[in-house]
Order: C-alpha cells, then structure tokens, then sequence
C-alpha cells in the first residue's frame, strides 16, 4: 500500500484507507474511534491524549501498511 503515515495524518483518513489499523488505536487505549473527534484528530493528537510515544504508533502502523 502506498501510504505514508505521519505525526499530521489524521485518523479518520487513515481509517477510510485501512480499516484495519484500528487495531492500533485500540491498543493505545483509544476505544473511541467512532466518534467524530478521535476522527479528526491527527496521530500526535490522539497520543498526546493517550500518553502514547507517536514515533512508536506511526512505525507500527507503517509497518503493517507496507506489509500488504
């Protein structure tokens, strides 16, 4: 998949391309994803809310999406 995520990508966009990389955000303890906030917020939002590493989010996500 050509995408490229980063600290800007939001994350309803991210979602409408993959789906999949819900996964992610649930693991982070962002159970939230249906809503129409979480949706348009970016990566680095949503991990200042969560108290997540970013870098640590994005490389996983990346990961997964090069992957397919």
């Amino acid at each position: 998949m050509d995408v490229k995520v980063t600290k800007e990508t939001v994350i309803g966009d991210l979602l409408d391309i993959d789906p999949g990389v819900a996964q992610f955000f649930l693991a982070i303890g962002m159970h939230c994803l249906g809503c129409p906030v979480s949706r348009g917020e970016t990566i680095e939002e949503a991990c200042a809310v969560h108290g997540t590493d970013a870098d640590e989010l994005i490389k996983n996500i990346n990961e997964y999406l090069n992957g397919k």
